[in-house]
């Protein structure tokens, strides 16, 4: 839910969370003196760092999940050949 500034009669503000449905309040609920709804330039986006790139999260992550994979898949057929082998010699 957004927070909206509101200014009372008497030059003081405050902010309250409403729906974006819901109608601007007309009077204070504390105070119940007359309010008018005051535009804000908070909440934006904030940027950090270097920048963003479309490879630094999405396409990172898969590459990473399958490099994981086929590390897993490589040591699950490494070690079950290693094991027929050791039968074979055994036997």
């Amino acid at each position: 839910m957004p927070t909206y500034k509101y200014k009372r009669e008497d030059g003081t503000t405050f902010e309250i969370k409403q729906s974006i449905k819901d109608d601007a309040l007309e009077e204070c609920p504390e105070t119940e003196q007359k309010v008018k709804r005051v535009i804000s330039g908070g909440g934006g986006v904030v940027y950090k760092g270097d920048g963003f790139y479309v490879t630094d999260y999405k396409d990172s992550d898969r590459k990473e999940k399958r490099a994981k994979e086929k590390e897993q898949a490589n040591g699950t057929s490494n070690s079950s050949t290693e094991n027929t082998s050791k039968t074979e010699k055994d036997n």
